[in-house]
């Protein structure tokens, strides 16, 4: 997910400014001793912010909001769905889930009940993929092609065939000339008149009714704003019904005259005409106005659509900008019908995404506010523009927003009203009013985080060691407990405090602080690994508050770090990768990438890295600068299917590969078709060809990264195939050639043939080895006696407490020794920070077993919210359903 709040500075700054001081000096015999720094110069590089104030919708039970969801999900009528699918979305978004946040966004698309619905969600959906760098070629893919592409507006809007032709069914008709002529100026345009007065009520009656020109064979319609060009080709359309070949200049004349004339098919006809004319934003900009005067709706949806296909550029362009802010909830009606909360939504996160202290930001968030009609819309609008506000630092107007946020029931609000106090020199206030906060509700860990705030130093500690504890995906307890650390020296501590976060976050101002505290160790090659793995997360990224590019920094650290030729690169990743180290391979490679070395392959690397380390959006920009520096056409075609595999497109990866292979066997095309044939299918005969997949693969020339990888996954097909022995062989290969992760097969082969205490063993030499070893001790557990498997899953749950497998087989535990209660809470701890399908599934089996049908029900429908799709979740929500009174 994109970073909403940067620090308030982003200019240049010179490094003089931050103060690194003298440890940056280029000779390093001038740079000073971790022991001899001075108190003032530690604290200025092991500063910790404050925790952002987050623009989301964070409510104090989101199993309670998405359970309500889908149950209004279940009973609403068609056009409410989309909204609802909208509301979802921003609960998932402020909890962090970025997969469940796209879904929630496709399915309002494919629930769109309107043409702006679709219009919305569409561009919606490519502007997260435009994220990716990758809506190029998923627009030209399948689903995604229809989700990307270009509405054809007219054929959505049903056709208006309203010519009234009264003509015939008016008695006096007989006694009226057949002809009429009106003039303009000098000249004088015959017309049909049962034609014209066919094509309005207005018209009849001046015709054909008591009205002076009904007795006139010549008519002026000179002070009418129709030129005799445009009074012919309304004449010609009476009667053919057609406006083919007319100038867009004259369509728009003959627009304003027949909305004038309430000529309803004549209007609608120039609309579906202007409308197919639009193709550029400039065309768009142009029409739009003229469209929301006279109510064209085709046409104001068509320059909808342009704008929004062009996001974010088009909120760049002025005219487009002023359109979309000057028009009044009557305009909005026209342009976009029911889904201005929709469409006000999306252009104010792109808005925040591009600045969250602009102007847009602020306009934009002003109308999603205005658009607000439920309470829960209030709750995100309110609080949203009541963040902006804090961050220009406009507080008077920040606090009435947080306050009316608040009032509707959006507690996490609180948070900026407390800060707002502290600015204020009201410290105590805040502190009550989050004291009330986590007296009066379930306490979660935010709260007391905020509360830390406004602690004294003892009491600040106990408030975060809570919000740890309650929530330990929170960064700043972690960041805050090492600064301190590190200011009193105690250096082992400081750096295994902020590594407990970076073991299962990878969160880029954890990285800054540790890269801040190796500077002041002066261990330069571990800066230098952690500043690398920062611009490989973002490159633009910029430190101390914003105020210096990280790159800048990678510079100066680069002149006191050995120089590393292409052959120590590649020692170093192979070191780090047998090691399980991900951080220190990504940094390898980074450094790899500045030689003149194949970059394509390299970059792959670099995304298999990111994937297993859970950073999807820089993995997915990382294949696709693998894809723009493959060497051939094939090797392009390779990245190709693995862009569309990873976004959910197997059918089109496994295509790509086939493709790829036609043209060149190579070791990664048929990697690629072994791995998505793999995942799509699990019957016996796809088991086989993944098999000769894979012996395919290895047959052709790669490295022994991938080769070991290669064998690893082999050894997992034959395990599923029950061939142990073939299994057994690849696993002790691949080990042999330094792929760590396989004693994880092997530990796996040993128990099926019943030997659990070699596979104990196995995983035990894989924890010895392994850097990032969660994973490990979670699978070791499996292979022991009660006692040391509860000791392996603590450990699991205190390097990753992300891992949801522990709290499940403790909660069952619990359950089996008959503490419901227990049990119950063991899952709740987890799921108030993460939201996962199996937690809810076996707390709502729970609540069955003790015949809490509210409470089942609840999580079922929470459940279903996250996969709605999952049969067993569906079962048992319908068995549930059935008890309820």
């Amino acid at each position: 997910m994109r970073t909403f709040f940067p620090s308030e500075s982003c200019k240049e700054t010179h490094l003089s400014a931050v103060n690194p001081q003298s440890w940056l000096q280029v000779e390093r015999g001038k740079v000073s001793k971790f022991a001899s720094e001075s108190p003032s110069s530690i604290e200025s590089l092991v500063k910790v912010p404050e925790p952002q104030i987050l623009p989301l919708f964070k409510p104090v039970d989101y199993v309670e909001v998405l359970a309500q969801i889908h149950e209004e999900l279940e009973s609403c009528p068609p056009e409410k769905r989309s909204n609802l699918y909208l509301l979802q979305y921003h609960v998932f978004k402020g909890l962090g889930e970025v997969k469940l946040m796209r879904r929630s966004l496709r399915s309002a698309w494919l629930k769109a009940s309107t043409v702006y619905e679709k219009l919305v969600f569409g561009a919606w959906l490519k502007y997260e993929k435009q994220g990716e760098i990758i809506s190029d070629l998923l627009s030209s893919c399948g689903e995604c092609a229809k989700e990307f592409g270009i509405i054809d507006i007219a054929s959505e809007f049903p056709t208006n065939d309203n010519l009234i032709s009264r003509g015939n069914n008016t008695s006096n008709e007989k006694h009226f000339s057949r002809i009429v002529s009106f003039i303009i100026g000098d000249e004088k345009i015959s017309c049909d008149r049962q034609k014209i007065a066919g094509l309005s009520v207005p018209f009849h009656a001046m015709l054909y009714g008591c009205f002076m020109e009904s007795f006139c064979e010549d008519i002026d319609l000179s002070e009418n704003s129709i030129s005799p060009s445009g009074m012919r080709v309304i004449s010609d359309f009476s009667t053919t019904g057609s406006l083919n070949g007319v100038h867009p200049n004259l369509l728009l004349e003959i627009l304003v005259f027949a909305n004038k004339f309430c000529c309803e098919s004549l209007k609608d006809a120039c609309d579906r005409k202007l409308a197919s004319l639009v193709s550029s934003r400039q065309d768009a900009a142009e029409l739009m106005e003229c469209a929301l005067e006279e109510n064209s709706r085709v046409l104001a949806a068509s320059c909808l659509q342009v704008f929004l296909h062009e996001l974010s550029d088009s909120l760049n362009d002025k005219k487009v900008v002023e359109l979309l802010r000057s028009a009044d909830r009557q305009k909005r009606s026209i342009m976009v019908g029911p889904a201005s909360f929709s469409l006000y939504s999306l252009l104010s996160e792109v808005a925040i995404n591009d600045d969250p202290c602009s102007d847009k930001a602020v306009l934009f968030s002003k109308l999603l506010v205005d658009c607000a009609e439920t309470s829960r819309q209030k709750m995100v609008a309110y609080h949203q523009l009541g963040c902006i506000r804090l961050l220009r630092k406009e507080y008077d107007e920040a606090e009435q927003l947080f306050e009316v946020a608040l009032n509707e029931g959006h507690v996490y609000s609180v948070v900026g009203l407390a800060r707002l106090s502290h600015i204020r020199g009201c410290k105590d206030w805040s502190y009550e009013k989050l004291s009330d906060v986590i007296s009066s509700y379930t306490p979660l860990g935010w709260m007391y985080q905020e509360r830390s705030l406004y602690c004294q130093d003892d009491k600040m500690g106990e408030d975060l060691d809570k919000a740890t504890e309650l929530d330990p995906t929170l960064t700043y307890p972690y960041m805050y407990r090492a600064a301190c650390l590190m200011r009193k020296h105690n250096v082992q501590d400081a750096l295994a405090e902020i590594n407990r976060i970076l073991g299962f976050k990878l969160a880029l101002e954890c990285l800054e602080l540790r890269f801040c505290f190796y500077l002041t160790l002066e261990e330069y090659q571990s800066a230098m690994c952690d500043v690398q793995v920062i611009l490989t997360l973002c490159p633009d990224y910029r430190m101390f508050d914003g105020r210096v590019a990280a790159s800048q920094f990678r510079t100066l650290v680069r002149e006191h770090v050995e120089n590393w030729t292409t052959a120590d690169c590649w020692l170093q990743l192979y070191d780090r990768w047998s090691l399980v180290d991900d951080i220190g391979s990504l940094s390898v490679i980074y450094q790899m990438l500045e030689s003149d070395a194949v970059k394509g392959v390299l970059y792959f690397r670099q995304s298999l890295l990111l994937l297993r380390l859970n950073c999807p959006e820089a993995a997915m920009r990382s294949l696709q600068l693998a894809r723009q520096h493959a060497l051939s056409e094939h090797e392009r075609l390779v990245y190709e299917g693995w862009i569309l595999y990873d976004t959910g497109h197997c059918e089109e990866g496994l295509r790509k590969a086939e493709k790829s292979i036609s043209l060149q066997r190579s070791f990664e095309a048929f990697f690629l078709k072994a791995y998505a044939l793999a995942d799509s299918s699990l019957d016996q005969s796809s088991s086989s060809t993944v098999t000769l997949l894979l012996q395919e693969a290895l047959k052709c020339p790669s490295d022994r990264l991938r080769k070991g990888q290669a064998l690893n996954n082999l050894g997992s097909v034959y395990v599923d195939c029950g061939n142990l022995d073939e299994a057994a062989d690849c696993y002790i290969n691949a080990l042999k050639i330094q792929h760590t992760r396989a004693h994880q097969g092997l530990a796996r082969v040993h128990f099926l043939r019943n030997d659990k205490n070699a596979a104990y063993a196995e995983m035990s030499k894989l924890i010895e080895k392994a850097r990032n070893n969660a994973s490990a001790y979670e699978k070791r557990s499996e292979y022991c006696e009660r006692e040391l498997t509860k000791a392996d899953l603590e450990k699991v749950t205190q390097l990753d407490p992300l891992r949801v497998y522990p709290y499940r087989y403790r909660a069952a535990v619990l359950m089996d020794n008959r503490k419901e209660d227990e049990a119950i809470a063991e899952l709740s701890r987890a799921i108030t920070f993460k939201a996962d399908l199996h937690l809810l599934h076996l707390r709502a089996a729970f609540h069955e077993h003790i015949g809490d049908v509210t409470g089942a029900l609840r999580d079922c429908r929470a459940a279903l919210s996250v996969d709605p799709d999952h049969q067993e979740m569906l079962e048992l929500h319908n068995r549930v359903n059935s008890q309820e009174p």
